[in-house]
């Protein structure tokens, strides 16, 4: 079992930033939605952000050493996790930053894919372990984070079942879904599938499984592939997915799909706070740091 998790907080939440009509939040988160990065938006008791949650269901699966991806501007997570660049002790969680920098030629970071590069160049320990990667906006539950934890294939991801996620079906149809072989191993990632084509994607079990970036790592293999990333044609982005893709061209059933049937919060818009609020309010009455 390895011991980090890299939390991805640092691109541009330009969905979220986007100015629409809500009548069920306030002027202050509002204000939050459109200039804090999306994991520290104030969802919790006490204005506490999105990113505690996470936190703290990845303490409770095992992790110690967390590296949270931030970008240029990130300061304000300093103010919620500690001041130092590396090592900050949070509830008895390593807290490091590393920081994803805009290439001179774009006004938006170029990345996810881009972001843990930039990560893995700042701590290159991790090029010589294993590690999860996840993004800060989703809130995975402890048993997801656990099992990429303890998985001992060379690569994994979790592996949603589409259907058991609640989300607008509208939007659903918009997720990625994944292409498992009969044993669960990733066979490829088709983005915007049409309603056509997806009983072909259905696993061993009938479902559709789908990627919320949740994912574990062998630092030394992945490395070449994160510094040859190729540019996404459409998004111009390097995407993790791709990377992933990339391997297993060279490297096939490698990496497994873990399956997961559960809900994960998720804040990717304005709209998306007052249900996570509620979520929280029911599924975490308290934060209890010591269990």
């Amino acid at each position: 079992m390895h011991n980090n998790l890299v939390i991805l907080a640092g691109g541009a939440s330009s969905r979220m930033k986007k100015e629409v009509a809500v009548d069920n939040l306030t002027t202050e988160e509002i204000a939050q939605a459109n200039e804090r990065s999306k994991g520290l938006i104030g969802v919790g008791p006490n204005g506490r952000p999105l990113l505690d949650y996470l936190l703290l269901n990845a303490k409770k699966a095992g992790y110690k050493n967390i590296y949270i991806i931030i970008g240029e501007q990130g300061d304000l997570f300093k103010e919620f996790y500690g001041t130092k660049t590396k090592n900050n002790n949070f509830h008895d969680l390593n807290i490091s930053f590393a920081t994803q920098y805009i290439p001179k030629n774009r006004v938006k970071p170029f990345g996810t894919a881009d972001a843990l590069y930039q990560a893995v160049e700042q701590y290159p320990e991790l090029n010589s372990q294993s590690y999860s990667v996840c993004n800060s906006d989703n809130l995975y539950s402890t048993a997801a984070l656990l099992a990429l934890r303890e998985s001992i294939i060379t690569h994994a991801f979790i592996a949603y079942d589409r259907d058991s996620m609640e989300f607008p079906l509208e939007r659903i149809s918009r997720f990625a879904i994944a292409k498992l072989n009969q044993k669960g191993f990733l066979l490829d990632i088709l983005e915007k599938p049409t309603a056509e084509i997806l009983a072909e994607y259905k696993d061993s079990e009938g479902k559709l499984r789908v990627s919320m970036n949740a994912f574990k790592f062998d630092g030394k293999l992945i490395y070449p592939y994160l510094q040859n990333c190729p540019v996404h044609p459409e998004r111009q982005e390097k995407e993790l997915p791709t990377v992933l893709l990339n391997f297993l061209q060279e490297h096939p059933n490698t990496a497994l799909g873990i399956p997961f049937s559960e809900h994960v919060p998720d804040l990717t818009a304005k709209e998306d706070i007052a249900e996570v609020k509620e979520y929280l309010k029911i599924h975490y009455p308290e934060l209890n740091w010591q269990d």
